[in-house]
């Protein structure tokens, strides 16, 4: 599987910014799909999930302000950020995940990654 993530850029704080992440390679509709996110100097963070049956779960920094949502006929996962604040800045990467893991959080349990976007958020 292929992962092309895209959408990044510049935005004010209380902002808003759409990522996508196109899929390639194999059937989209069985993965989880799951969005992350690294700062300069820190860990690479779990950010939402979307699950195969339709499910989402976000980290606690972003429960109210971003939204990820999939279509499966365009083999697409989308992060919908609204309220944008300066942390939020980060390189946001998409996963895929075959087997679903309660440990979603985990990055080892994913098996594809994409290239990295670059979210910058100024004041």
């Amino acid at each position: 599987v292929q992962l092309q993530a895209s959408g990044g850029g510049l935005v004010q704080a209380g902002g808003s910014l759409r990522l996508s992440c196109v899929a390639s390679g194999d059937t989209f509709s069985a993965y989880a799909m799951s969005w992350f996110r690294q700062a300069p100097g820190k860990e690479r963070e779990f950010v939402g999930i979307t699950r195969n049956t339709g499910g989402t779960y976000y980290a606690d920094s972003v429960k109210g302000r971003f939204i990820i949502f999939r279509d499966n006929a365009k083999n697409t996962v989308y992060l919908q950020m609204n309220s944008l604040k300066l942390e939020d800045s980060a390189v946001y990467y998409c996963a895929a995940q075959r087997l679903w893991s309660l440990n979603y959080r985990d990055t080892s349990r994913y098996d594809y990654w994409g290239q990295g976007t670059q979210v910058t958020v100024s004041s």
